[in-house]
Parts: C-alpha cells; sequence; structure tokens
C-alpha cells in the first residue's frame, strides 16, 4: 500500500472524509515541514510514512469518540508544528481552530502552511498559554483545548483548562504513562475545575507505539489564580 493510500485508509478508519483536497493538503504540509525543518528544528521525523503516522494520523486521533466535531471552537496549546491542530483542521473543515505557540518561528511556519493550503480562518496566537489563559477574549471561550506535548499532565492541565468553557472538554494526548500521570493529577482536576471522562488507547497503522487519549470535562470555571505566572507551572506543578 502507497503511503498517501496509507494515510487515507486511517484517515476513514477514524471517521471521516479524505477527499482528494484533504490528502493533497496532507501531502503539501509534508513537504512544508521537511523544508522549514531543514532552518529551524520542528520535527525529528523527516520520513514521509513516518509523518504520516506519527503526526498526522496520530493528531486526527483525537476525534475518537466524538468528543471533537465539526462546527466546535478549538485552541491547541503548544501546538509546535501544528499538531494535533492542523491536521484535524484540514479533515474537518468547519473547525474553528485557534493555534497558540511561544516560539514566532514556529507561528510562521503555520503562517504558511496555511496560506499554502488556503485555509483562511486560522487563528494564530504568538505568545504564552500562562499569558492568554488570563486574558478575557480567551479565557474559558472554548468548546474544546487540546495538547500534545511532553509536560506532565498537572502542568498541561493549567494550561489548558482555563481556555475551556464549563460544559467543554480538554482532550490530551498522551504516550504510554498515562496511568500514572493520571494518579498524579487529582489535586490538579479537583483545583482547576475538571473531571476525568475517560482514556482512549489508540491503534495507529503500522506501529506498535502505544498512544492514549484522555478526556476531562470542564465542570466548574476555573479560579482566577489560574494560570499561574511563567515558570510557576512547571517549576511548582498542583499535586
Amino acid at each position: 500500500m502507497s503511503n498517501i493510500d496509507m494515510l487515507k485508509k486511517g484517515i476513514e478508519d477514524f471517521g471521516l472524509e479524505a477527499n482528494e483536497k484533504v490528502l493533497s493538503d496532507f501531502q503539501k504540509y509534508k513537504e512544508l515541514l521537511v523544508e522549514w525543518n531543514q532552518k529551524m528544528n520542528l520535527t525529528g521525523i523527516e520520513d514521509e510514512k513516518e509523518v504520516f503516522i506519527k503526526h498526522f494520523l496520530d493528531s486526527i486521533s483525537a476525534v475518537t469518540k466524538g468528543y471533537i466535531q465539526n462546527g466546535m471552537s478549538l485552541i491547541d496549546v503548544g501546538t509546535g508544528a501544528g499538531f494535533p491542530g492542523m491536521p484535524l483542521r484540514i479533515c474537518l473543515p468547519e473547525l474553528k481552530v485557534t493555534l497558540l505557540d511561544s516560539l514566532n518561528k514556529r507561528i510562521n511556519f503555520l503562517q504558511e502552511v496555511s496560506s499554502k493550503l488556503s485555509i483562511d480562518d486560522i487563528e494564530f496566537i504568538h505568545g504564552r498559554a500562562e499569558d492568554f489563559g488570563k486574558n478575557e477574549d480567551y479565557r474559558e471561550k472554548y468548546d474544546i483545548a487540546t495538547a500534545r506535548a511532553v509536560a506532565g499532565l498537572p502542568v498541561l492541565m493549567e494550561f489548558c483548562v482555563p481556555f475551556i468553557k464549563v460544559g467543554g472538554y480538554f482532550v490530551c494526548l498522551k504516550g504510554p504513562n498515562a496511568n500514572l500521570e493520571l494518579e498524579e493529577s487529582k489535586k490538579a482536576m479537583e483545583v482547576l475545575g475538571v473531571e476525568y471522562i475517560e482514556k482512549i488507547d489508540v491503534k495507529l497503522p503500522e506501529s506498535d507505539l502505544n498512544h492514549n487519549i484522555l478526556i476531562f470535562k470542564k465542570v466548574k470555571n476555573t479560579p482566577s489564580k489560574y494560570p499561574r505566572k511563567a515558570g510557576k507551572v512547571s517549576k511548582n506543578p498542583i499535586k
């Protein structure tokens, strides 16, 4: 099976349409990723098949069980090279996506991707979650916050949960340590106003990587002192 056929089947297996435009958008995205990666560090993966599986399909897996739907508003916190926000937007054209990253070079890259794919309705924010999570234009304004990041769960929660409106969801893409991290996050969940809903195990094609998606529902407003100032969150997680 060719790489593009594998990508098509993978997208369809998650219940989404993979038409010509979607597939050509992913092809262009991959080319731009590899091209920009020569001058700045966006990814350690450049092989086409690996990019399709470990970046694109892994990102798209966030739609499993329907927490993320077309028409919702979603903020991707610490989006990096656009994962999972950009692949989700390519597959769900009505998704209202905001991509936030603290590195301006990454935002420039994502704006270039967006322009090359003729996607003109993404909002890009160059800044820190600690600042924008306090900003009333963004605070508790989103149906969904996503993160696919290496930080521990209590830290990610403090970055992401302030953006979510009550009734919305935090969809967190995690590796194999999810259970342990959940244990460490009980205090953060209580303090920030979310409850744990479920852990979804994700099967990616031709990959034995163990990926989980953790789903949390926002049940009450986050106290105004969170997120705390830059530096505080990582140094001193809520535990």
